[in-house]
């Protein structure tokens, strides 16, 4: 017969195990593609059939990575058309409204002091840059090669566009899920980018401890346009 020293060490032992579980959980870092970041290339040239952003049912979500703690939210899009050629994308953009980022995490920290320190210069300065861009560059065929795979199940193109945000433009190159049916188009990409290279350098310094914030993002895009 156990004894009750020997139940409550299990029952301590058992509850510190699901905490640590939950913490590391809670501290892990996104997972996502790495996008490649480049330059800014010239947009594709615009042909075909015009698909229009339902922006009632496309989102962009995003992640940022502190130490212990990940803070994800949502943007919505303002507008946006994908041109399709032979059934083809052969060029489009989209707007994101920075002034809708809405965070999944509630309470007065997150919605008083956390989105408005996001929204402010430290981060994407909201109001002197109220908006952020994506602009299609090129799309190809993605093949996964080796253990070279993405993390979204059949991701069957290679997208590259151009990424605006703060006034500085950089091409980006990610792999997508994307389906068209009949008159409907449907996109989804899973993807880290270092939002350094956009002039967002607030807190990436290691000497911080548990104020410092990681350089990687995470972004989903979630997208839907009609005919």
């Amino acid at each position: 017969m156990k004894s009750n020293f020997q139940m409550k060490s299990k029952t301590f032992l058992s509850a510190a195990f699901i905490a640590v579980t939950a913490f590391t959980s809670c501290s892990d870092a996104p997972k996502g593609d790495t996008a490649a970041i480049t330059d800014k290339q010239e947009t594709a040239a615009v042909t075909g059939q015009t698909f229009t952003v339902d922006t009632t049912e496309s989102s962009v979500y995003f992640n940022g990575h502190g130490v212990g703690k990940n803070h994800p939210g949502t943007f919505k899009l303002t507008g946006g058309n994908v041109a399709i050629a032979d059934d083809k994308i052969s060029g489009g953009e989209f707007t994101i409204n920075i002034a809708s980022m809405e965070m999944e995490e509630k309470g007065d920290m997150f919605e008083n002091k956390l989105r408005p320190h996001l929204l402010s210069g430290d981060f994407f300065d909201a109001a002197k840059f109220g908006t952020a861009k994506f602009e299609i560059t090129g799309v190809e065929p993605y093949n996964a090669a080796g253990s070279d795979t993405s993390i979204i199940a059949g991701a069957n193109f290679n997208v590259s566009g151009n990424l605006t945000i703060k006034d500085v433009t950089k091409n980006i190159t990610f792999p997508a899920k994307i389906d068209l049916d009949g008159n409907t188009l449907k996109a989804k990409a899973n993807f880290n980018i270092d939002r350094r290279q956009w002039n967002m350098n607030y807190g990436n310094d290691k000497s911080l401890g548990d104020k410092f914030i990681s350089e990687t993002v995470n972004l989903k895009l979630d997208l839907q346009a009609k005919q």
